[in-house]
């Protein structure tokens, strides 16, 4: 709750607020059309989000399911005086998704600017063009192949850490994840290995887990959408506090030593000079002229990517390379870990479905222990199926937004410019419209000759259109290797049934307690 004096001053504001979108004539044409589509009751400056405040996290998300369900497959809201849409149809998402000329990012996304900047999540316009023309050949799958021998040590690693549940409590599988993925990020992304695994209770999961809950709030409290009323509670100074933490991190490149206290840090600036120095002496010895380039023999950071292209004529200020590197770890660590422990936590509910990906790994390793290659990976088919599965069960980012630059047409409503569009994933993936048996987890539903037949845009947990995900192939990858890593050595018994989850409507999938497993060992194969 906001202090007295914070409240009071926010009710003025918005008052002056609504007395001066009475005024504007492209405001009052807004809301004559915005009337025309259908939706809950409308509030005076609260707009329809009333109902939210008054809830807990977790009961939001049931509340916003329900909504979507009962006016889909189109229905208006108002965050305070800022008016939105949200639809769940696979021709309007895609009328929205695949137009080049929406691009713009919606106002809830400039909640995340003193987080990440305008890096690619955020940026638009003439900046996001150009950095995603300068990132896209980063993802190319040769490149990409250079990142699997990072997963596969820091996969080895998370195998044996989890030796000591083995046959043991049910315990949540997510702190394993998330260290494991923030590792796998932190040694793809800047070349550094900081060993998450190694120290738990990593102050930066943390502070991250705070900042989505900070915009959760943001989102469901439309007086907090006003920095100046923002500034004036405990969410401002927790999130001042969450950003010194990630800021830190991300900043500076770890030089370890043999404990947490006595960790010595570089600073990510001085880094990028250094390292951009190093490569101007000696260019080709980083980035040779061959098809090296692409082998094991060196590992290519992404941040040595992104100053490569910063060299074509200073494409890329150090500011603009903090930026991307910081959109890359949070959507490189987050998503993944969520990926992966909602594949475990749903293969733990369907030991049926988890023989079959079993077998399968049986398969492609024979008896041998080998880490997987990509080519293993590439072979992994039903697994495959069973991520995706996963993903429209459980979307990583369940919910996205645009903002109108031009009026959208959808179906019978015309959608003023000015408005934000929301399209809730979760909800579309739960569609019975779309999948005849919504709550079922059912890796068929991917089978070949089913996806053929289902609309393009019914399916997105990597968004679609121009603003698609970058780093979908990176995460496939990297959710295949650590699932099978587990797999062929431990038996996943979930102790939550899926109607227990409480889910929490936040940037990133979350369930408030976890994902609770037990492990027992495999009959074949070894821990290394």
């Amino acid at each position: 709750m906001m202090e007295p004096t914070t409240l009071l001053l926010a009710v003025a504001v918005c008052l002056v607020v609504l007395l001066l979108f009475r005024r504007d004539p492209e405001k009052m044409r807004i809301k004559e059309m915005m009337d025309k589509v259908p939706g809950p009751p409308s509030y005076p400056i609260l707009g329809t989000m009333l109902p939210y405040i008054f809830l807990p996290p977790e009961g939001r998300w049931d509340l916003f399911f329900n909504l979507m369900m009962k006016y889909k497959p189109l229905f208006k809201g108002w965050l305070g005086p800022f008016p939105g849409i949200c639809t769940s149809h696979p021709d309007y998402v895609e009328a929205l998704l695949n137009n080049a000329k929406m691009i713009d990012k919606a106002l809830p996304y400039k909640f995340l600017h003193p987080w990440l900047g305008t890096g690619l999540l955020t940026s638009t316009g003439t900046k996001w063009h150009s950095h995603r023309k300068l990132i896209t050949p980063s993802f190319h799958f040769k490149i990409l192949e250079n990142f699997v021998p990072i997963f596969a040590k820091n996969c080895d690693i998370l195998v044996n850490k989890l030796k000591k549940e083995v046959g043991g409590e049910v315990f949540d599988i997510y702190p394993y994840i998330s260290a494991c993925a923030l590792d796998i990020i932190c040694e793809s992304a800047m070349g550094a290995c900081v060993n998450a695994q190694k120290y738990e209770n990593s102050d930066y999961v943390t502070a991250v887990n705070e900042m989505k809950a900070i915009l959760s709030e943001r989102l469901a409290k439309p007086l907090l959408a006003f920095d100046f009323i923002f500034n004036f509670t405990k969410w401002s100074k927790l999130q001042k506090k969450s950003l010194e933490i990630i800021d830190g991190f991300t900043k500076k490149l770890a030089s370890f030593a043999k404990t947490l206290l006595n960790l010595n840090f570089l600073f990510f600036f001085r880094v990028i000079r250094e390292r951009k120095q190093q490569r101007l002496k000696n260019i080709r010895e980083h980035f040779p002229e061959d098809d090296e380039y692409f082998g094991q023999k060196k590992r290519i950071a992404f941040l040595d990517m992104l100053l490569d292209a910063s060299e074509d004529g200073n494409k890329l200020t150090d500011e603009e390379i903090q930026e991307e590197v910081d959109t890359f770890m949070f959507g490189g660590h987050d998503t993944i870990a969520a990926a992966i422990s909602t594949s475990l936590y749903l293969l733990g509910l369907h030991p049926e479905i988890q023989d079959r990906v079993h077998e399968e790994l049986e398969g492609i390793f024979k008896d041998s222990d080998h880490s997987p290659t990509l080519k293993d990976l590439k072979n992994m088919k039903y697994l495959h199926m069973v991520i995706k599965e996963a993903l429209r069960l459980y979307p990583s980012v369940p919910l996205l937004a645009r903002m109108l630059t031009q009026d959208l047409q959808l179906g019978s409503h015309t959608i003023p410019a000015g408005v934000t569009a929301c399209v809730p994933i979760f909800a579309m993936h739960r569609d019975p419209d779309i999948f005849p048996s919504p709550t079922q987890f059912d890796p068929d539903n991917f089978l070949p000759e089913k996806v053929v037949n289902r609309h393009p845009y019914a399916y997105i947990p990597f968004s679609a259109g121009p603003r698609n995900c970058i780093g979908q192939k990176f995460a496939m990858l990297e959710v295949k290797m650590v699932l099978s890593s587990i797999l062929r050595r431990y038996e996943v018994r979930s102790a939550d049934k899926s109607e227990d989850l409480v889910l929490l409507l936040e940037i990133i999938f979350r369930s408030k307690n976890g994902f609770r497993i037990t492990l027992t060992p495999r009959g074949r194969g070894k821990d290394k």
